[in-house]
């Protein structure tokens, strides 16, 4: 499998003196096309820490960060910004969606800050919508919709422009458990497509939907495994 998401030996420190923290340390971690790697931690673990350095929003202090073969460190930050506009795509717990925009416009954003003329990004936005199962939502505004249907705007955002690498952070915390479900169902589905995925969960039955897991704790990795140590702790098959 091709690497999409690759980090070597990376490590983050932040402050000095006795407020220096380690949040990450000598970290080597990599997703590959196709594949979506959930990550499981304590609170405090380097597990959000290690999505920013992933999507290029902060710099390692030290270590090599590439996405699509391509060394982060080496970019400038108009190069990054559109490494992570056409590449990247973030889907948090509190959705980060534009109030003041539908979801249409929320999703096509990022392909117009790119370049792309209006009336062909909103038919990118139109397709992805569509993608997530909610493309009669298109003119609707982020408080016209339910949390779930909100989320999978996001989700859209994340993936308009057929972005290579979908990095979630908790994405199904503020939702119930069945909308949390489909939404998990839907970050495979685009994986299973050909995107690279890293979602960050402390939940195991929802790592379950992973092809891999990988444990941090005090900014190192203790632990990587299969899925299937995690369905067998839960004592139920794959939930795929």
């Amino acid at each position: 499998m091709t690497a999409v998401l690759s980090l070597e030996g990376v490590s983050r420190v932040h402050g000095e003196g006795a407020t220096r923290v380690h949040a990450l340390r000598g970290v080597g971690f990599t997703a590959s096309a196709g594949e979506l790697v959930a990550v499981m931690g304590p609170s405090g673990s380097g597990k959000s820490t290690l999505l920013t350095l992933a999507g290029g929003l902060d710099a390692p202090t030290s270590g090599t960060v590439r996405v699509e073969g391509v060394d982060l460190a080496a970019l400038g930050p108009s190069e990054r910004a559109r490494l992570r506009r056409t590449s990247v795509g973030y889907v948090f717990q509190d959705f980060n969606l534009i109030p003041a925009l539908t979801a249409a416009e929320n999703v096509a954003l990022p392909r117009e800050l790119d370049g792309v003329r209006g009336s062909a990004a909103r038919r990118q936005a139109l397709t992805a919508l569509e993608e997530v199962g909610i493309a009669e939502l298109a003119d609707r505004f982020p408080d016209e919709m339910s949390g779930g249907q909100q989320q999978r705007v996001a989700i859209a955002r994340a993936i308009v422009g057929e972005r290579r690498l979908i990095l979630s952070d908790e994405p199904t915390g503020a939702l119930d458990t069945d909308t949390g479900e489909e939404i998990l169902r839907l970050l495979r589905a685009r994986c299973d497509a050909g995107a690279a995925g890293v979602l960050v969960t402390h939940e195991a039955r929802h790592a379950a939907w992973a092809d891999r897991v990988v444990f941090l704790r005090d900014g190192v990795v203790v632990d990587e495994t299969g899925a299937d140590p995690v369905d067998s702790l839960l004592g139920e098959g794959s939930a795929r």
